[in-house]
């Protein structure tokens, strides 16, 4: 208790040597905290936005389908699947998909093309497919015979909104799938890859054109929280009838995109360590100097009979009360940024826009680690890098220090 009064004086003694020290761990707190932050928030959102709008956060798929995917590997009855899907907590819509390869063509131009058979209404209400068009329009309520091909793939083929496009494919009954459709709408995914390639028909049109009746090869999922995708495909998996079909999370089946952005995120820390390291270096410089500054007062302690140990414990204290103080501070100051910038975002330099979605703001995240983790590496560092000079004034020679001046 002693220890602890003295402590508490020697804090107050020298006020600006105090200041300074607590100012620089709250600077390390709000940094931490805001960096964090805004690390979480500018992936997460980012995360969100290529998964909510145009992958979805589950798929659910026949087993297998994923690694070879296959005309035949379908789900059947996917309306009763979805049904039972959607009265689950947690689970903000579905839309179902069928996917197929085929041979398109627009007058006497040719491209291989993958044809993706959506409900519009659906696909619309999940993934926002309707504004994503940048020509023409999207498909009409009662859509029959109408396409929506990629901007990529309309170069190819020089098609324009209007145009009449054949395809050429395999149906699921071994017979030649061949058929006519209008190009209502020219569709940008901001995956200029897909956009080579992708031609949309309504749900019915493509069954029909691939002899595939009642039957799809994913249902894609929109949850209601990123954070709990992976314990919702867990409950969804659980509730399905049918074992042959598989529920992943988009960790799994957006595996190259999930590897990226990991590694991406863990680029941050190394700023994070950086900060780290600028406090740690200014409270190892702060306490160094308050040890060489009051070197007489520890041999005084030392000749009226103080333990070394006491004397270590001593500066430890001290610096474990302008942590806490600091810590306080800090993750308020850290809390009133971070709260602030995900309402209000941080403008980005230059806007861009991906998945159809426009990105012009970066938005930070207000969340646990932004808090725990800067309270555990200020108060951590500050109390490993002071254990040296409290270690120094533990070892004062009594006789020297008196006649230090």
């Amino acid at each position: 208790m002693i220890t602890l009064k003295i402590a508490f004086r020697n804090i107050f003694r020298q006020k600006r040597r105090t200041f300074l020290t607590i100012l620089t761990m709250f600077g390390g707190v709000t940094l931490c905290s805001f960096s964090i932050g805004w690390m979480d928030g500018s992936y997460n959102y980012i995360i969100d936005m290529f998964t909510r709008y145009q992958l979805g956060h589950i798929q659910i798929h026949r087993q297998g389908y994923i690694d070879r995917p296959s005309l035949y590997d379908t789900i059947d009855d996917y309306s009763v699947v979805a049904s039972s899907i959607e009265s689950a907590p947690g689970v903000t819509r579905t839309s179902p998909r069928l996917y197929a390869a085929g041979l398109v063509s627009v007058g006497d131009k040719s491209a291989v093309s993958r044809l993706i058979g959506i409900d519009s209404q659906l696909e619309n209400a999940a993934t926002l497919f309707d504004r994503k068009i940048t020509s023409g329009r999207p498909f009409s309520r009662d859509a029959s015979r109408e396409a929506v091909i990629g901007v990529g793939l309309a170069k190819r083929l020089a098609a324009v909104v209007g145009d009449t496009i054949v395809v050429v494919s395999q149906g699921a009954d071994g017979s030649i799938a061949n058929d006519a459709y209008t190009v209502v709408g020219l569709i940008s995914t901001g995956d200029p890859a897909s956009d080579q390639m992708a031609l949309y028909l309504e749900l019915a049109d493509a069954q029909e054109l691939l002899v595939l009746d009642g039957r799809i090869h994913e249902i894609a999922v929109v949850a209601d929280d990123l954070h709990g995708v992976r314990r919702l495909a867990s409950l969804l998996q659980e509730g399905l009838a049918d074992p042959g079909l598989v529920v992943e999370p988009w960790q799994v089946f957006a595996r190259a995109f999930y590897d990226a952005m990991m590694a991406d995120k863990a680029g941050g820390w190394v700023m994070l360590m950086v900060i780290v390291f600028v406090v740690a270096i200014g409270v190892l410089n702060t306490v160094l100097m308050s040890v060489l500054e009051r070197t007489r007062e520890y041999g005084l302690l030392r000749a009226v009979g103080t333990r070394p140990r006491q004397i270590f414990w001593l500066v430890i204290i001290e610096v474990c009360i302008m942590a806490a103080v600091s810590v306080a501070l800090g993750c308020l100051a850290g809390w009133g940024l971070n709260y602030w910038l995900s309402i209000k975002g941080i403008p980005m330099p230059f806007e861009f826009s991906y998945g159809g979605m426009e990105f012009t703001h970066a938005f930070t995240e207000v969340n646990t680690r932004s808090f725990v983790i800067p309270i555990v590496v200020v108060i951590l560092s500050a109390v490993v890098v002071s254990a040296l000079p409290a270690l120094r004034a533990a070892r004062t020679a009594p006789a020297e220090a008196m006649r230090t001046r």
